[in-house]
């Protein structure tokens, strides 16, 4: 599943080449993937023809571009275009002469635009998922809870889609609250990691980047979380902030050819985890301090969790 560096990268990507333009026709090859869409394919066309993307959003991992009437003079805008990725979703930015893709199940054309030389941009937004377990939907705007814009992206009003309403902020989004974070993390009473995979408390964050951040922090996914002091919370959300800013420049963390940016392109932080995948292979950071320890794999809410049992060992009042 996609997690907050995959899908900034992906909204980064839609920022730059859809903001802006008018969605001129709309089809849809799959009624599947409009399952959320519950009004049907004709209402789903009918909101999104003919609309302006005023502002491409990211919410944790939540997406979506706002839509404006281009002739409506209202300052805020009514409805977003959702898109969930799911397991297998892209969203890809192509030529209209482009040959289609096996599973493309939602085909966008855009408004002519131009780059900066004045070349043509590629008209096509087209959302593909193999295994269908993503989506396209429209969703009404709401005001936020903070007054705080929605999420990440430029000039984002202080609107939210009501299905991502009940959505945390994550740490990348400046109107994130550390404090307010940690008062609700201690209040929690459970493990860490449990705790950093709580979409309501903290959002973005799922099992590959909970293991990164917990190894970067020294803490053990069993580290109660009513016993984490505020140097504690500080610690490990800048850990987690540093390695999403990371898997961000490497374009994200592919593990095989179903997540892609917009252009089609896979990420390569994968080559950088510290832990995750790794169980078995020596920690890094005790070789370099002439320690020999193997990583190990541990079973976790259904998944699994990997840490280094001499960096990050279990606390005696853990809580899973």
């Amino acid at each position: 599943m996609p997690e907050l560096p995959e899908v900034e990268v992906v909204r980064r990507g839609l920022a730059r080449w859809v903001t802006g333009r008018v969605i001129e026709t709309v089809e849809v090859l799959d009624a599947r993937s409009l399952r959320r869409h519950v009004a049907g394919v004709e209402d789903f066309e009918g909101n999104v023809a003919g609309a302006r993307v005023r502002d491409v959003v990211r919410r944790g991992k939540f997406l979506w571009m706002t839509l404006e009437d281009p002739g409506s003079m209202s300052a805020h805008p009514r409805v977003a275009l959702m898109a969930h990725l799911g397991m297998s979703g892209q969203l890809l930015i192509e030529e209209p002469g482009a040959p289609l893709e096996k599973h493309l199940k939602v085909r966008l054309r855009l408004s002519r635009a131009v780059d900066e030389e004045g070349a043509d941009l590629p008209a096509d937004l087209r959302f593909v998922d193999q295994r269908i377990f993503g989506g396209m939907f429209v969703a009404d705007l709401e005001p936020t809870e903070d007054g705080g814009p929605g999420g990440l992206g430029a000039g984002s009003l202080p609107l939210v889609p009501h299905q991502a309403a009940h959505i945390a902020r994550d740490p990348l989004d400046p109107a994130f609250s550390a404090e307010s974070f940690h008062r609700r993390l201690r209040q929690r009473k459970t493990g860490l990691k449990r705790a950093l995979l709580d979409q309501g408390l903290i959002s973005g964050i799922g099992n590959i980047y909970a293991d990164e951040a917990l190894w970067a922090a020294r803490f053990h996914y069993a580290r109660p979380t009513d016993t984490m002091r505020r140097p504690d919370t500080v610690r490990i959300l800048e850990a987690a902030t540093t390695v999403m800013t990371r898997a961000l420049a490497a374009g994200g963390t592919s593990f095989d050819a179903l997540y892609v940016n917009v252009n089609g392109a896979s990420g390569y932080f994968a080559r950088d985890l510290e832990a995750y995948g790794r169980a078995g292979l020596s920690c890094r950071r005790c070789a370099a301090e002439g320690r020999h320890t193997l990583l190990r794999r541990e079973s976790f809410m259904n998944r699994s969790s990997y840490l280094c049992p001499f960096c990050q060992p279990k606390p005696r009042n853990a809580r899973l």
